[in-house]
C-alpha cells in the first residue's frame, strides 16, 4: 500500500481564523499501478474535532474493497471561537478537485468518487451534495480565476452517509451548530444548512445509515434528509438499525478495541495546544484542558454492534444498483 499527505491548500489560500498553523489535509491509501474507484472519508467530531476512530481502519476497511482511499482532516472548531460557516464544504469540495486533478498520479478513477462521511463529517459531505452548484460557480464559494482547480466539478458520484447531522432545526445536534455557525445563526444560515431543505433532483444519490437510539444525533436527521431524497426522486437507500450509540464507525471487532493504528486527525489540537503553551494564543482553564484531551485522546475498549457492522457490505451492494460508472 502506498501513503501520501497531500494539502488542500498553499498557505497564502488559508486564513481560517484558529487554524494556529494547522492545514487541512488528505491521507491517501492507494492501490499502485492499476486504476480503481476513489473514496474520500470524512470523520466526525461536531465540527470541534476530527475522529481517529472514523478514520485510518475506514480507510484501510474499503481500500481492502478495491478502493484508493483518502481521509480528510478538515477545519474544526474546538474552542467555538470561529465559526466555521462554509469552509468545512470548502474543505470536502476543494479535497474532491485534488483527487480528479491528479487522477492518473493517483491512479484513480475520477469519475467514480464516493464520499463517506461519519456524523458532522457526513454534514459536511452532505452539504455539497446539495450545495456543488454554489460551490462550482457561487463567487465567494467557487475556485479563483486561475485555480489548477477551477472547472472541475465537486458534485460526487455517490455519498454514503454514517449517523450525519442533517437539520439545524428542531431535532439538531446542538454543538455541531454552535461550532458551524456561532451563537446568533441567521434564519438564512440555518436554513442553508438544514440540508433536508436544499435537496434537488441534481443531488447525488445516498446511502444513508442510522441507530434508533442515538442519543446525540437523532435519527430523525437520516430520516429528513431521506424523505427529500424521495421526494426530489433522487436514488437512496435507507437503513435504521435498532441499536447502538453514536459514533459507531465501522462497528466491528477492531473497531470496539479502540486501539487505533493512526490518530493523525487530532493534528489541529495539537497545533492549537502548541499556541496556547507558546503564548500565542489564550485559553482558560477549562479550555486548556479540552484541547490536552483532544491533543492525546486515547480511546477505551468498546462492545461491538453485530447487527450495525454490516453497513458496509449493504452500501457496496447498494452502490452497484446504481446507473452508471460502479464501484
Amino acid at each position: 500500500m502506498k501513503r501520501l499527505r497531500i494539502n488542500l491548500y498553499d498557505p497564502s489560500e488559508y486564513h481560517y481564523g484558529l487554524a494556529c498553523g494547522f492545514m487541512p489535509n488528505l491521507r491517501a491509501y492507494l492501490h499502485e499501478e492499476e486504476t480503481k474507484p476513489c473514496m474520500i472519508i470524512v470523520p466526525g467530531g461536531g465540527y470541534e474535532y476530527a475522529a481517529s476512530g472514523e478514520a485510518d481502519l475506514v480507510a484501510r476497511r474499503f481500500h481492502e474493497a478495491g478502493f484508493q482511499t483518502f481521509v480528510l482532516t478538515y477545519s474544526t472548531n474546538p474552542l467555538r471561537r470561529f465559526p466555521l460557516h462554509t469552509q468545512p464544504m470548502r474543505d470536502v469540495a476543494r479535497a474532491i478537485r485534488i483527487v480528479r486533478q491528479s487522477a492518473e498520479e493517483l491512479c484513480c478513477d475520477p469519475e467514480n468518487l464516493i464520499l463517506l462521511g461519519f456524523s458532522a463529517g457526513a454534514h459536511a459531505c452532505a452539504s455539497v451534495c446539495v450545495h456543488h452548484a454554489d460551490l462550482d460557480t457561487r463567487e465567494d464559494l467557487a475556485e479563483k480565476e486561475g485555480s489548477p482547480y477551477q472547472g472541475i466539478s465537486c458534485r460526487p458520484l455517490a455519498a454514503f452517509l454514517s449517523y450525519p447531522v442533517i437539520t439545524m432545526g428542531e431535532h439538531a445536534h446542538k454543538g455541531s451548530v454552535q461550532a458551524l455557525l456561532g451563537l446568533n445563526p441567521s434564519e438564512e444560515e440555518l436554513n442553508y444548512f438544514s440540508l433536508e431543505t436544499q435537496v434537488t433532483a441534481d443531488t447525488p444519490p445516498c446511502f444513508l445509515w442510522h441507530t434508533a437510539d442515538d442519543a446525540s444525533v437523532p435519527m430523525e436527521n437520516s430520516l429528513l434528509f431521506a424523505m427529500a431524497l424521495k421526494k426530489a426522486g433522487v436514488p437512496f437507500a435507507y437503513h435504521l438499525f435498532s441499536h447502538g450509540q453514536h459514533g459507531l464507525s465501522l462497528a466491528n471487532a477492531e473497531w470496539a478495541k479502540g486501539h487505533y493504528a493512526e490518530n493523525y486527525t487530532f493534528e489541529h489540537a495539537g497545533y492549537i495546544l502548541k499556541a496556547i503553551q507558546d503564548g500565542t494564543l489564550s485559553a482558560n482553564e477549562e479550555e486548556l484542558r479540552k484541547i490536552d484531551e483532544l491533543a492525546h485522546r486515547v480511546y477505551g475498549e468498546k462492545e461491538a454492534m453485530p447487527e450495525v457492522s454490516v453497513w458496509p457490505e449493504l452500501a457496496l451492494s447498494w452502490l452497484k444498483t446504481l446507473n452508471g460508472k460502479q464501484a
